[in-house]
C-alpha cells in the first residue's frame, strides 16, 4: 500500500514538465534529447526508484557539506549558490570553498560502486558542468568530488578553468536555442545508438523514427500523428 503511494508521488512529479530554459546539466549533452524536452515530446516514464535516486543526491550533498562546514582549514564561502541570472542557462553549484589561498567551485557527484572503482579521471559530462560554473563565478579552479554510494569512499579531481572549453559549450547551447526557436530538430549524435546517453534516453523510440540529419519539427509531428492514426 505505502510502496504504491510513494511510487505515485515520484511519478506524478515528472509529468508535464516542459523544459523552458537550459540547465547546466544540458552542457555537452545530446542536443536532440534537449530539443524534445523543450517541445514536451511524449517520453518513456522513469521508474520511481530512479527518481528516488535523484533525491538521494541531496542526502549525499548534506553528508559532504557537514564536515566541510566544521573543518577550520576550510572556509565555505557559499553553498548551493545559483549562477548569476542570464537568459541562456541556469544552474546551482554545490559550494564555493577556500583553503585560505585559493577559491574552488566544489561539485559533488554520487555514483555507484562499479563506476567508482574504475574511475581514473573525471567524467566529461561532469567537467562540462564544472567549466560553466567556473566561467560564471569567475573562479579559476574547481574540484569534482565523487562519492561511492555503496561504500561512501571518496575520489577528487582538480579541474582548471578553460575559457575555450566553456565558451564552446555556451556556443553549442546558443546554436541549439536557435534551432528550438526555429523548430529545427538537431541531427542525431554521431555515435547513435551506441552512445551512453542513448542507452538511458527517454526519447529512444521517437528519435529512431526521425531522420539522421536535421528535420523540420512541424513536419515530423505530422509523420508521428499519421503513424498513430
Amino acid at each position: 500500500m505505502f510502496k504504491e503511494l510513494i511510487d505515485k508521488f515520484y511519478l506524478d512529479r515528472q509529468k508535464d514538465r516542459e523544459q523552458r530554459h537550459f540547465y547546466i546539466t544540458d552542457a555537452g549533452r545530446c542536443p536532440r534529447t534537449i530539443f524534445f524536452k523543450f517541445k514536451n515530446v511524449p517520453r518513456e516514464e522513469m521508474e520511481a526508484k530512479v527518481l528516488r535516486m535523484f533525491d538521494h543526491g541531496d542526502y549525499i550533498h548534506q553528508l559532504i557539506m557537514k564536515p566541510l562546514l566544521s573543518i577550520k582549514e576550510i572556509h565555505v564561502i557559499a553553498s548551493e549558490i545559483n549562477i548569476p541570472p542570464q537568459e541562456l542557462i541556469s544552474g546551482r553549484a554545490d559550494a564555493i570553498i577556500s583553503d585560505g589561498k585559493t577559491q574552488y567551485v566544489l561539485d559533488i557527484k554520487g555514483i555507484n560502486g562499479t563506476i567508482f572503482k574504475n574511475l581514473a579521471q573525471p567524467k566529461e559530462e561532469n567537467i562540462n558542468q564544472l567549466q560553466l560554473y567556473l566561467h560564471f563565478f569567475k573562479v579559476p579552479k574547481g574540484v569534482l568530488l565523487y562519492v561511492n554510494k555503496d561504500t561512501q569512499e571518496l575520489k577528487e579531481f582538480l579541474v582548471d578553468y578553460n575559457s575555450g572549453w566553456a565558451k564552446k559549450l555556451l556556443e553549442q547551447l546558443s546554436d541549439l536555442k536557435t534551432k528550438i526557436d526555429k523548430n529545427i530538430i538537431p541531427s542525431r549524435i554521431p555515435d547513435w545508438p551506441d552512445n551512453w546517453q542513448c542507452r538511458y534516453c527517454q526519447f529512444k523510440e521517437i528519435c529512431s523514427m526521425a531522420d539522421e540529419g536535421e528535420m523540420n519539427w512541424e513536419e515530423f509531428k505530422k509523420r508521428i500523428e499519421s503513424r498513430e492514426g
